[in-house]
């Protein structure tokens, strides 16, 4: 009885053992070395250089490219209105009538002194004359000649007054016929018929705006101007051939703008408070779809980066500290951590500013099976991402 319990508990242990070494006969067909370290299998994607035009997405208002204030130059009561407000107005088009009847009395006024002077003044010139010829006979005495003369230059400058005192009447007149100053879009009428307006008032009788070309007025920050202005100097980033930077308009509903503009002119002094720069863009207008005080997104081409670094977003993870890291893969299939310096987000890709270089290998995927110097199996993906890289920065360029 004793020999045969003792032959179970044997054949047990054979069995045992038997399973243990099927076991690792299998883990070594599954590819894990004696040593006891795995080769874990990963995405990765080739690091090569590519031209990238960049883009700065900035906040903007549109702001009217000339705006004219019309107010009354005379006082009067305003007998009609000859504009329909909302609509488009010509440079010189009349726009009000201010009574002229009191203005017209003091045109015909200044006509009837102007003529007074006039005939004084051939009076004069006639008296002067004849004793021109007197005084070489001494038939008069050099004070009465003198005087004679004096009277006929006294008339001369009541002449000037008179035609001055005239001109001024007959600007006054001309000003009850208020006229536009500039073309543009009229607005709401601040004055009826009936009204009385005074000169230099500081109420508005309307306003009037061009609105095409107009301004979009935009807040870009000193650090990326610096940036700009010395990768510009370094000849990592090209710019058109006229220094000229266009700008791509998206409207509030996020359609795009059909008309591109130009950057008029940066400011010169920056903001104390809020560090930005303002930036002035002006752009066609035909059908009046941008208006004043419109909030558009503009976005402005900074220019080309030639040999420029893509790398996928889902490749970088964060330290505590908030350092971008990758995990690259190095001649010996070993995982190697390396810190990178990270630009802006291009499509679901990162501009990389530094610490990656053409030809690194940055694992994309199974990073959470990872560490330093784990391992790994590389599997290049790198067509894949290059083809939605093109798409999304051709996307975005579209956008923008």
């Amino acid at each position: 009885m004793r020999y045969k319990n003792m032959l179970k508990r044997s054949l047990g242990v054979a069995i045992v053992a038997s399973l243990i070494l099927t076991g690792c006969g299998d883990n070594k067909q599954k590819g894990m070395p004696q040593g006891g370290a795995r080769v874990v299998p990963v995405d990765t994607v080739t690091i090569h250089a590519q031209p990238v035009q960049l883009h700065t997405q900035l906040s903007g208002r549109v702001k009217p490219y000339r705006i004219a204030e019309v107010r009354p130059q005379v006082n009067g009561i305003i007998l009609k209105r000859y504009f329909k407000e909302g609509s488009d107005v010509k440079a010189g088009e009349l726009l009000y009538q201010i009574d002229p009847s009191s203005y017209q009395a003091s045109v015909a006024n200044a006509q009837a002194n102007l003529a007074e002077a006039k005939a004084n003044e051939r009076s004069s010139y006639l008296k002067a004359k004849r004793y021109q010829s007197l005084i070489k006979t001494n038939a008069i005495s050099a004070q009465d000649y003198d005087n004679a003369q004096a009277t006929w230059k006294q008339q001369q400058a009541a002449i000037q007054a008179a035609e001055a005192q005239l001109q001024t009447a007959q600007i006054n007149l001309n000003h009850t016929r208020i006229k536009a100053p500039i073309s543009g879009r009229i607005g709401v009428s601040e004055v009826s018929e009936g009204a009385l307006v005074t000169a230099n008032q500081t109420s508005v009788m309307a306003t009037i705006q061009q609105l095409d070309p107009v301004y979009v007025d935009v807040q870009q920050s000193t650090n990326a101007l610096l940036r700009q202005r010395r990768e510009m100097a370094e000849g990592s980033l090209s710019v058109n051939a006229d220094n000229s930077v266009i700008v791509h308009f998206i409207l509030d509903d996020g359609s795009t703008y059909q008309f591109p503009g130009r950057l008029q002119f940066s400011d010169v002094t920056v903001d104390q408070t809020t560090g930005m720069v303002n930036q002035r863009i002006i752009t066609r207008n035909p059908q009046r779809l941008l208006l004043p005080g419109m909030y558009i997104q503009a976005s402005l081409d900074e220019g080309k980066r030639n040999n420029a670094i893509l790398l996928p977003q889902k490749a970088v993870t964060r330290t505590p500290r908030g350092q971008a890291t990758v995990m690259l893969v190095n001649a010996d299939s070993q995982i190697q951590q390396q810190q990178v310096q990270l630009g802006r987000i291009i499509g679901q890709d990162w501009l990389v500013d530094s610490g990656l270089k053409v030809g690194d290998k940055v694992v994309v995927s199974g990073l959470q099976n990872i560490r330093q110097g784990s391992k790994v199996q590389a599997n290049d993906v790198t067509a894949n991402f290059k083809n939605s890289s093109a798409d999304n920065a051709a996307d975005q360029t579209q956008n923008q």
